[in-house]
Order: C-alpha cells, then sequence, then structure tokens
C-alpha cells in the first residue's frame, strides 16, 4: 500500500521539513474554521490532504534522511497546534494510503487553498498525481468519496482504517452508512466479526435486520461471538481432530483464543476436576471474568450440537456455583463450543434451565470472500 507512483511535480522537488510544517499548519487552520458550517466535513478532507503532504515529503522531501521514522513527532512537536498530535498525522498519513480517491474531493479544495495563501500556491496546485495503489477487489465493491466524506466522520474512518482487507472495510463501510452506525457502533460491530456472521449465515439479512435491535446501551450479560472464528489454530477444516486435540491446540494458541472470546477473560485451569457422587468429572477449560467477576465454564466438542451436552455443561456450572463462588462472585456462565448447531434444539435444550449458558458455533476457517461479496451485491441491487 505504500508504494507510490509517479512522483515527478516539478513544484515538489524543493520540499522541505518546513515547507511540510508549513502546509500543514496552513490546512489546518483553513479547514478547522470551515469544518464548523459543514458538519466535519472539512476536518475529514483535511486530515487526507495532511495525509498527503506527509507521504510526498516522505518520498520527495529534499532533507527526508534527517527525520527518518522519527518524523511524526519531529513534527508534532514543530506544530505545537492544538488538536494535532502524532496519532492523527499518523491516521491522516494510512488515510491518503487506503483512499486515494479521495483526491475527487480534495482536487475541489486545493484552488481555494491557494487563492487563500499564493504563498503556498506551488503546493496546493500541484497535481495530485502521486497516488498510492490500493487494492481493490472491484470498482464495485468501491465507495464513492462524495457519500464516504458526506456520510462518515473522522473518528468513523480511523475505525475502518483497521481492516487491512479491502472488501471486508466496503462491508462496514456500506453498512455503517446504510444502518447510521455511530463510531461506538461500529467498533462493536467490527469486533464481533459482523462480516464472518453474514457471510457465513444462509439468511444474511436476517442477521442484518437483527442488528436493528441493537441499542447503544449494552447489558452487564456476556456477549459471546457466534459463531467463533479459530482459523490462528492453523488447524485444516477437512482433518480428523480429537477434542484433545483441540483443546490442545486452544492452549497453544492462548492469547488468540482469549482475544477471540471477548474481553476481560483470565485463564484459570484445563481438565478441571470435580468429585460428585464419588465420581471424577473433568471441564475442559475454566476461565474467570474480571469485568463479570464470574467463572467461565467452557465445554469443547468436535461435532453439531447435542442435547446431552448442554445437560453435562449445565450439571458443571451447578457445581461450580455450589461449591467454587467466592464472596462477591457472580453466578458462573457455561459455554458450549460445537461445529454446528442447530437453532430450535437449542432453544429447547436451553429452556428451564436455570444457569446462564451459551451455545456457539466454532470455525476453523474465514469464509469464501465470494459469500460476501454475493450479499454486498444483493443488498445494494
Amino acid at each position: 500500500m505504500d508504494n507510490i507512483i509517479n512522483h515527478t511535480s516539478h513544484s515538489l522537488e524543493s520540499f522541505s521539513f518546513e515547507a511540510l510544517t508549513q502546509c500543514i499548519s496552513t490546512i489546518h487552520s483553513a479547514l478547522q474554521t470551515s469544518a464548523v458550517n459543514a458538519v466535519n466535513r472539512y476536518a475529514t478532507i483535511r486530515n487526507w490532504l495532511i495525509g498527503r503532504y506527509i507521504v510526498e515529503y516522505e518520498q520527495c522531501g529534499n532533507d527526508r534522511a534527517q527525520y527518518g521514522t522519527r518524523l511524526l513527532p519531529r513534527l508534532t512537536a514543530k506544530l505545537d497546534t492544538s488538536g494535532i498530535n502524532s496519532t492523527l498525522l499518523k491516521n491522516a498519513r494510512k488515510f491518503y494510503l487506503t483512499y486515494p480517491h479521495v483526491s475527487e474531493i480534495a482536487n475541489q479544495i486545493c484552488p481555494m487553498l491557494s487563492d487563500k495563501f499564493p504563498e503556498l500556491s506551488s503546493f496546493f496546485l500541484s497535481p495530485l498525481n502521486t497516488l498510492p495503489i490500493c487494492p481493490t477487489p472491484s470498482d464495485k465493491f468501491t465507495t464513492p468519496a462524495s457519500s464516504l466524506i458526506a456520510n462518515l466522520s473522522f473518528s468513523h474512518i480511523v475505525e475502518l482504517l483497521t481492516i487491512e482487507d479491502p472488501l471486508i472495510r466496503f462491508f462496514y463501510e456500506f453498512e455503517c452508512m446504510r444502518n447510521v452506525w455511530s463510531v461506538k457502533e461500529l467498533r462493536n460491530q467490527i469486533s464481533k466479526n459482523l462480516h464472518i456472521r453474514v457471510g457465513l449465515s444462509k439468511s444474511p439479512e436476517l442477521v442484518m435486520k437483527k442488528l436493528t435491535e441493537i441499542t447503544e446501551h449494552q447489558n452487564s450479560a456476556l456477549q459471546i461471538k457466534d459463531p467463533l472464528v479459530l482459523e490462528f489454530l492453523g488447524i485444516n477444516p477437512g482433518d480428523c481432530i480429537t477434542e484433545s486435540d483441540l483443546e490442545n491446540s486452544l492452549i497453544s494458541h492462548l492469547q488468540e483464543f482469549m482475544l477471540e472470546l471477548g474481553k476481560g477473560f483470565c485463564f484459570e485451569a484445563r481438565q478441571k476436576r470435580m468429585i460428585i457422587d464419588d465420581r471424577y468429572y473433568f471441564a475442559d477449560l475454566v476461565f474467570y471474568n474480571r469485568l463479570l467477576h464470574c467463572n467461565v465454564v467452557i465445554e469443547l466438542k468436535n461435532d453439531e450440537f447435542k442435547h446431552e451436552y448442554l445437560s453435562q455443561l449445565n450439571a458443571y456450572v451447578s457445581y461450580y456455583r455450589v461449591n467454587e463462588m467466592q464472596p462477591g462472585d457472580n453466578p458462573p456462565v457455561g459455554i458450549l463450543l460445537c461445529t454446528r448447531k442447530g437453532k430450535q434444539m437449542v432453544e429447547y435444550a436451553l429452556a428451564g434451565m436455570d444457569n446462564s449458558l451459551f451455545v456457539s458455533a466454532y470455525q476453523l476457517c474465514l469464509p469464501d470472500k465470494k459469500q460476501l461479496e454475493k450479499f454486498l451485491e444483493d443488498v445494494m441491487e
């Protein structure tokens, strides 16, 4: 993404650190004032232009060797301007590299800047021909620059910049604009891998419809991803593996597994021994969630959901409630991980149970992108 093409503009041959500082300061001052009356659109364009001139300097600056990797911190110190810091400059640079087609909008702004600050016109009017080569699945899955700037704030864009895959990023752009998500909701859906649920679902529209019922205020209940994606284990879905193999792989990749589970999980035990009626029973994995103040008992199955699996998990959770809960703890939670599950059977099996139990399918690989493309094509028609 950092490959730049055709950086031969004569006006940038004498581009220095001082000139870069002056450009950014001027852009910030001019467009920051305008942003109040333009619903932050100018603020977003400002950041794209800042990113552009940073990249221009990195490629063409006549004294760039003096700054190297310390460019952004030194630029922040030199500017000493409220609202500009290293994080913003880093995001602005990535914004420019990720969304080169925003030049369509920037081309309309630069003449105004040149008229307002004629001493810098050679920079503002230099052609935007040093655009990055940014991979895209197709023009069909590229959000027009005008829609991007009009509908998404820069805070939204910062969240989108965390997604490397252009098709997946387009999915979140599209759904964010279609559902008018807040920044918090966009971040939430990205963290829950919504694109995977849609890509794997036989009824993706029902998944999206269900999202309209989600409110900004999440309750304190445990939020479990469904499905959990365990691609990091490196297991081929066609391989014949036992539950012990799966457990060993999860322990070997414990950090990745806890990140996939969600926030607040702390590992406590594997094959936790329990004595019930003078017999030994073993819970596969036990965690403690420090945010919910409760134990989380996880049972792993290498086949599809069966109601007897839930009965087994319910017994383990009940044991923990009676024998392991400490003063101040909330009741324990159980999670059953299986390869597939039938919605109705899960509902019937859970009916009448007092314990908090969750059933989630897991995937050993990500879905084919063609499924995601088909969903996007259907909803865009």
